[in-house]
């Protein structure tokens, strides 16, 4: 049974950025606040540091994400916070994956 409107699987609407498990993670904690300290990402997604940054650069790449640096006191800190563009496309993929299982579901 098709139920996409236009024929095509809702497959197609999936983000190939966001839809790697770890930048998935990333984006669904981000997406719960305005901005997180990138240890709390880190700490949240169950990374390492470079890991993170690995995935962060990738989604920063693809606009999804923004660095910000600072300093807490005199530590250095990073926050990563999702732009706009970010938080449209999670909201579009996480549609997507409600479509591939309400699909399966009428079957």
């Amino acid at each position: 049974m098709n139920t996409s409107p236009s024929g095509i699987h809702p497959r197609h609407g999936l983000d190939e950025v966001i839809h790697a498990p770890v930048r998935f993670s990333i984006v669904a904690t981000l997406a719960a606040a305005d901005k997180a300290e990138f240890g709390f990402v880190r700490d949240t997604v169950e990374v390492s540091d470079s890991v993170l940054s690995r995935q962060v650069a990738t989604l920063e790449k693809a606009g999804y994400v923004a660095v910000t640096k600072g300093y807490v006191g005199k530590r250095p800190r990073t926050w990563l916070a999702l732009t706009p563009d970010g938080r449209a496309a999670f909201a579009a993929h996480c549609q997507a994956l409600r479509a591939i299982a309400d699909t399966a579901a009428d079957r």
